[in-house]
């Protein structure tokens, strides 16, 4: 009897323990479960972090000048506006590898444009270009990913999260930080047969400068000699300053996949809908593609795919539109560009997109002297004394003692500006005109001018 009692009652004050420290077990667990040891060496995109910040600052009651992260400072056309109303209803899921009249429209759109045979068969619709980007690295088996240094924030992150090499192929200022086929063929002459695959981004993010004709020929004919699988993202290609973008798979097309989506040219970067086009000969890294999406996000939003159909449709509503983006973009990115190359800062002249490359390296020896040793560092300075947000060059590639920055600059409001041109279409398009109708871009581009030369 005793037994039974003894037991009773430490049972009753086990029970009693569990019950009142029930949260303390439980996060004690949560807290002692693994993650991965890759997950050691991945960091949140610098992107968004610097966005986040900027809005916390924001919140905070501060100014901040918003030249860090890449938003396409465009409304979304109206036509595709109407779409997603139109279409909102929808809520059937689509086919994993998209909707098959977007697919074909798309298709449609890159045979009239450059030239291409493309069919709806070689598309996979995805949750924008980053997401597909990576469902690429989770099914390709390679022994190299090359990247071009400096290249896009999350291409290294991802490669490491798919185990896969990543090699930087170094470029200089000189040469516009652009590759050249002698630093692939120095690269690759190493080991000439191993599997590699490139990410090649024209118009750049981070630099805005894009890739002539001649030269996306002379680098095809390279990856072509060691077989390097391609994947061209020209999500900017749109933007293009000129209208003159044009596609390295005319001149390698057995082994170049595009990407691209609507994000930067439609100002629908929260749509979240990238697209993938292949040739048929890869169509195997296109059906891998597919049983990843089908056992994760399963297929990308159903009305956000109708709406998107509007996109890739021949329509003069929406050229005229993409049209006076490349015209807006184009003037703003020449005035940051010369401006601050007026008082010694070096960058090459923005072609596309909406960024530019700044090298502060002029002062390095007062900056260090200042305790700003790193692009990380300089970056965090200028945001806390100043309030412009920029993002540190050692983000995307370069050397962490390089003084280089990604400047976007879209701190502007561009529905407004749309509006003024198609009203005004003869409108004077110089520096007169960014001074006038950019106002925070002026004030931004001024506060580092002020802060650098205090150096």
């Amino acid at each position: 009897m005793l037994f039974l009692f003894l037991n009773e009652y430490f049972k009753e004050i086990v029970d009693t323990f569990l019950l009142e420290n029930e949260f303390w077990i439980i996060n004690y667990a949560m807290n002692n479960i693994d993650l991965k040891h890759k997950m050691r060496f991945i960091e949140p995109s610098a992107t968004l972090v610097i966005n986040e910040l900027s809005s916390k600052l924001v919140t905070e009651g501060k100014e901040i000048y918003r030249l860090g992260f890449g938003q396409s400072p465009f409304p979304v056309p109206n036509i595709l506006v109407k779409a997603l109303k139109k279409y909102a209803h929808k809520k059937e899921y689509l086919p994993v590898k998209g909707l098959m009249t977007l697919r074909q429209e798309v298709a449609d759109f890159f045979r009239r444009k450059y030239n291409l045979s493309t069919k709806a068969d070689d598309i996979i619709v995805g949750p924008g270009s980053k997401e597909l980007i990576f469902d690429f690295q989770m099914v390709v088996k390679i022994d190299e990913l090359l990247l071009p240094s400096p290249s896009w924030v999350s291409y290294e992150p991802q490669a490491k999260l798919t185990d896969h090499k990543v090699c930087w192929i170094s470029t200089s200022e000189k040469a516009n930080w652009k590759i050249s086929p002698k630093d692939i063929v120095k690269h690759c002459d190493k080991e000439p047969k191993i599997k590699r695959a490139i990410i090649l981004n024209y118009p750049s993010n981070p630099l805005g400068v894009t890739y002539s004709d001649m030269e996306l020929k002379e680098l095809a004919m390279v990856f072509k000699k060691y077989e390097i699988l391609v994947i061209a993202d020209e999500i900017y290609g749109e933007i293009h300053h000129t209208g003159k973008h044009q596609t390295i798979a005319k001149y390698y097309s057995e082994g170049t996949i595009i990407s691209t989506g609507l994000s930067k040219w439609a100002g629908a970067g929260g749509w979240r809908l990238g697209v993938f086009i292949f040739p048929q000969n890869l169509r195997n890294i296109l059906n891998a593609m597919a049983v990843v999406a089908s056992e994760t996000y399963t297929s990308t939003a159903t009305p956000i795919q109708y709406a998107a159909i509007e996109a890739y449709k021949e329509n003069e509503v929406i050229e005229v539109y993409i049209k006076n983006c490349r015209k807006i973009l184009k003037i703003v990115g020449l005035y940051v560009c010369n401006t601050l190359k007026e008082i010694g800062v070096t960058m090459p002249e923005p072609e596309g997109g909406f960024y530019v490359f700044p090298n502060f390296n002029k002062w390095k020896v007062a900056l260090i002297q200042k305790g700003i040793y790193t692009s990380t560092d300089f970056c965090n300075r200028i945001l806390n004394e100043v309030g412009v947000a920029l993002l540190p060059g050692e983000a995307f590639g370069t050397d962490k003692e390089n003084f280089t920055v990604r400047l976007s600059y879209v701190d502007f409001d561009g529905e407004r500006l749309l509006n003024m041109l198609k009203d005004n279409p003869n409108i004077k398009m110089d520096k007169e005109f960014v001074k006038k109708y950019c106002p925070r871009i002026i004030i931004a581009i001024k506060k580092i001018e002020e802060w650098i030369l205090s150096i």
